[in-house]
């Protein structure tokens, strides 16, 4: 169920009477498909095979595809090119083939060009030159440098009577969470930027999605107040619409991402999180009131609206995610689609209990428990079940309180779940966001550490069975755990960082200076970045280990888990190690994740002694 008969969403968009969105296939290699759901309630495939509209700008991606009246125009993940596609016709170039990367693009049919951020990667010697272009849709061209100079940008937006551009652009060491500018400019005659002049922002101000109302006022969200709020930009003045200890934006990893949108010219649709849980309202722009659409969501993401709707991505803790379209006037909601098809039975599913508890330092850190539940079967009298400690990627991002079969695979099998959202996790204001800073390799791990002693204290979970897993950040947290801490008996790392120096030396350009504020800056601090790699301090690794690792991964090398395996298979302790040909960062393969899955249940079978009720590939485990 997990790896053939459900899909991931990304993007979304609404043109017209039809809505849009991005499913991510397992089944077909991770391809990702823009689908569009037409005004008669048809679902249909824009992009054919083997297309694939995803883009690589920042490695991250997002904001691969733009719609104008029936038009799609995409990113092509195989040469990264830019391609029209006309209902009815086979996909178009309209950009040359070169070293050239594309993302979060707006039409704009007065001058008949996409305004787009452009990724340069010409010089493989140099950094690549991240720039707003504009690229023509009569002749095929690489673009036209729009703004240039800054280190990144993103979130170009047109206002309604095309006469102004607004973005946002930011400069290393910070990433778009710690400090970034809204600019705005005029627009000449010949598509040129005139008379451009920052709004909003700073070093020390994250600005978040900037979005032109039907009347032509700028709207954003900043965190000037310590929360993500929304403000509007007229006569030359910042207001704040609602100021609340809540978050109205997210930490932007990815393009396209949008966490409200406008109904008509004063009321706007918003998702709003308080406490790591997403609600969805509605903001009166003129009484500047904000009422609670009720829904049975506790995630919501890419919204859009028109007038008396609203849609929207959404998640629960026992549906699957979804996109769905809501009537503003009745509160009727149509799911359009689903993730997967079939229902779980209730007797499967483990629904989270939001927890706080106690960590280092006199402070509290937040997580989602999910106890062992299965209808079938019931565990032997007076046992505890093993602990799965779960250390989300980022690390600046947060763990979501929705449906997640990776997380009821282990559930329904008897373990114990606890899934921490550690200090530096967004939801809960900048403050608990800058725990982090100075801090990754530490906090991190003493939340997620301190957690599992909370729930072994309150007889939750058996202290002699505490595994610890994550992906990516949530991978370095994990080894860091079993170096570095004694509380854990087993780990499994998914693309983690072991070695900071190789990490903040070998990777992309959007990540390049992020250490910079969560350890400190390099090679200024190089004693700080020994200190904190785990494989320099082998000689401490506490307990068993296995490693997953996809072979084509540009954020983190492969070289980080191989130089850890063989640190780990040389000490004597239990290891394994799974690559995957073809996998980047994350694994989009249904047989890849499947894999991994099974492979890790297999370590924990052997590693804490435990027959396995189904029959499951081995992997090689050294010095078992």
């Amino acid at each position: 169920m997990i790896v053939s008969r459900t899909i991931g969403f990304d993007q979304t968009a609404v043109d017209g009477e039809d809505v849009y969105w991005t499913e991510m296939r397992p089944a077909e290699g991770g391809r990702y498909v823009v689908v569009r759901r037409t005004r008669d309630g048809r679902a249909e495939d824009v992009t054919p095979a083997p297309f694939n509209a995803r883009t690589l700008v920042h490695e991250y991606g997002g904001g691969a595809f733009a719609v104008d009246r029936g038009t799609v125009y995409f990113s092509n993940y195989a040469d990264q090119r830019l391609y029209r596609q006309i209902p009815g016709a086979p996909p178009e170039a309209i950009t040359p083939a070169g070293a050239w990367r594309y993302a979060d693009g707006v039409v704009d049919p007065r001058r008949g060009r996409i305004v787009c951020v452009r990724e340069d990667h010409t010089d493989p010697s140099h950094e690549a030159v991240n720039a707003l272009v504009s690229v023509d849709l009569r002749v095929p061209d690489a673009g036209r440098v729009l703004a240039s100079g800054n280190d990144f940008y993103s979130s170009p937006r047109l206002s309604p009577d095309g006469a102004r551009l607004a973005w946002l652009q930011w400069r290393h060491p910070n990433m778009p969470w710690d400090g970034t500018e809204v600019w705005v400019a005029e627009l000449g005659q010949d598509g040129a930027l005139h008379r451009a002049g920052r709004v909003a922002g700073g070093e020390a101000e994250s600005i978040f999605q900037p979005e032109w109302s039907p009347a032509g006022v700028l709207h954003f969200v900043s965190d000037r107040t310590g929360w993500w709020n929304l403000y509007r930009w007229q006569a030359g003045r910042v207001e704040p619409l609602c100021e609340m200890e809540a978050e109205f934006g997210a930490p932007q990893w990815v393009f396209g991402m949008s966490t409200y949108a406008f109904e008509s010219p004063e009321r706007v649709v918003c998702a709003v999180r308080r406490q790591g849980g997403w609600w969805l309202a509605r903001l009166d722009t003129a009484a500047r009131t904000l009422q609670e659409i009720e829904t049975p969501y506790t995630e919501i993401w890419g919204v859009r609206a028109t007038r008396g709707r609203a849609v929207f991505g959404a998640g629960s803790p026992d549906s699957f995610d979804a996109i769905v379209r809501l009537d503003l006037h009745t509160g009727g909601r149509d799911t359009l689609r689903s993730a997967a098809a079939a229902a779980v039975d209730p007797g499967y599913l483990s629904i989270p209990a939001a927890i706080e508890f106690p960590t280092e330092g006199g402070l509290t850190a937040h997580a989602y428990f999910y106890a062992p539940r299965s209808r079938d079967f019931t565990a032997p009298s007076g046992e505890k079940p093993p602990l799965l400690v779960r250390s989300h990627g980022g690390p600046t991002g947060a763990t979501p309180a929705t449906l997640n079969l990776g997380i009821q695979y282990w559930t329904s099998r008897g373990f114990a779940v606890l899934d921490v959202n550690y200090g530096g996790s967004t939801g809960y204001g900048r403050r608990y966001r800058e725990r982090l800073n100075g801090q990754w390799g530490i906090v991190d791990v003493d939340d997620c550490a301190n957690g599992a002693r909370y729930l072994a204290a309150r007889g939750l979970a058996d202290e002699r069975r505490l595994a610890i897993r994550g992906g990516s950040a949530g991978g370095y947290t994990t080894l860091c755990a079993v170096t570095f801490r004694s509380a854990f008996t087993a780990g499994a790392s998914h693309f983690g960082i072991g070695d900071l120096e190789v990490f903040v030396r070998d990777t992309h350009k959007f990540e390049s200076r992020y250490l910079d504020r969560l350890i400190g800056p390099y090679p200024e601090r190089r004693d700080l970045y020994r200190a904190r790699s785990p494989i320099h301090f082998v000689d401490r690794i506490s307990c068993p280990l296995i490693l997953f690792q996809g072979l084509e991964d540009k954020i983190v090398p492969p070289n980080q888990a191989e130089m850890m395996v063989q640190a780990v298979r040389a000490k004597g302790l239990p290891v394994a190690y799974v690559p995957f040909e073809g996998e980047q960062h994350g694994f989009r393969r249904a047989e890849n994740i499947k894999r991994a899955l099974d492979a890790e249940l297999y370590f924990y079978s052997r590693i804490f002694g435990f027959p396995l009720a189904d029959p499951v590939e081995p992997v090689r485990i050294d010095n078992l």
